[in-house]
């Protein structure tokens, strides 16, 4: 992925996203890859919802820390989401899977994704720049979306 140097406007009102993602990475569960991963996800209501990744010694029930976050969200009631803090502590941006992307898309086709590395530097990109051609199911979505 490409990163276009992006400053996140009004960057004090994500950090405390920034910290909430930080703290989700610390409870990771990743033996296996040791690539912990944490997501804050916050929603049109103000609420913070936040995921790790949890690895599985069966790779394929591995679960993402930004679907965590979304299905945590989803399971609380929230449905409309404005943005998401991925945080990983390493040097180079990692965003997330085309997996989550998919499921975030679902929720929130706008949706702000912020990528955050170990230096607490940030990236700032559109889910759409991420998932141009989102999956749709016919008539699931208004054509406003």
């Amino acid at each position: 992925m490409q990163s276009a140097k992006c400053k996140v406007q009004n960057e004090k009102s994500i950090t405390p996203l920034i910290n909430a993602a930080k703290r989700a990475a610390s409870r990771a569960y990743a033996p296996y890859s040791r690539f912990r991963v944490g997501a804050a996800l916050r929603t049109r209501s103000g609420k913070v919802f936040t995921g790790c990744n949890v690895e599985n010694a069966s790779y394929g029930l591995t679960i993402c820390a930004e679907r965590a976050a979304v299905f945590a969200a989803v399971a609380a009631g929230e449905r409309e989401f404005e943005r998401i803090v991925i945080f990983t502590p390493t040097q180079s941006f990692t965003g997330p899977c085309g997996a989550c992307r998919q499921v975030m898309a679902e929720f929130a086709p706008n949706l702000r994704v912020v990528l955050v590395n170990k230096t607490g530097e940030t990236r700032s990109y559109s889910l759409k720049r991420l998932l141009p051609v989102q999956f749709r199911k016919p008539g699931r979505y208004s054509t406003s979306r």
